[in-house]
């Protein structure tokens, strides 16, 4: 299934009555041929029945086919305009955008991170969409707001496709107690909606967000 552009998913969803039209113009010639076929078919050689009834099934099979690819096409469409509307009544909200899933750009990936305490041994695991660990190390992290910065290589030493990932950390101090960590999260107002690509983006400032990182969203500005 192609791509569907937001965008024009507005303007595609009236078109789907042109090619429902179009199919009912097809069966009604099919039925033309039919009717003509029966009409002048040898009396001594009659159309056996089964074959015609199988051709009736065949073209039906084809029919409704047709219609269900339409009718999911239509669908994906209204879900897309559905989501443009969506989208615009963030403008002006206060959106908390969550952290914890990077996507993986240029080989680089960084997180906001946070720590109650300082540790020399962290141990900072990536994982793919799937679950699966990609890269684990351990460094030191350092009281307070930081960030980790991942370079996209895996613990095979390739580098690892692009897409979305997410971090996980632990960390104990030199008595082995836990230290409170995690992946932060920030504010910031949207000031508009990017509907240029079959990606729809918030804009907060010039930096582009996908939708999936909001986590809450709030009335007012970030001040």
């Amino acid at each position: 299934m192609p791509s569907i552009n937001p965008l024009s998913a507005l303007t595609d969803i009236g078109a789907a009555t042109s090619s429902q039209s179009t199919i009912a113009t097809s069966f009604d010639t099919f039925l033309t041929l039919l009717t003509t076929q029966l009409q002048n078919q040898n009396p001594l050689e009659p159309l056996d029945a089964n074959e015609f009834t199988q051709q009736l099934v065949q073209f039906s099979e084809v029919e409704q086919t047709i219609k269900s690819n339409e009718n999911l096409e239509n669908l994906l469409k209204l879900q897309a305009a559905t989501a443009v509307t969506n989208s615009v009544s963030y403008i002006g909200k206060s959106v908390e955008l969550s952290e914890v899933s990077q996507e993986l750009t240029n080989n680089s990936a960084t997180w906001p991170i946070e720590a109650a305490n300082s540790s020399d041994k962290a141990t900072f695991t990536i994982s793919d969409a799937n679950g699966n660990v990609v890269f684990s190390e351990q460094k030191a992290i350092t009281s307070g707001s930081s960030e980790y910065t991942w370079n996209g290589k895996t613990d095979t030493g390739s580098i690892a496709p692009k897409g979305n990932y997410t971090l996980s950390i632990s960390a104990r101090n030199s008595e082995g107690v836990t230290i409170d960590t995690n992946v932060a999260s920030r504010e910031g107002t949207v000031t508009g909606v990017d509907m240029s690509g079959d990606t729809l983006y918030l804009l907060i400032g010039d930096e582009k967000v996908k939708i999936e990182k909001v986590s809450a969203i709030r009335q007012g500005t970030v001040n």
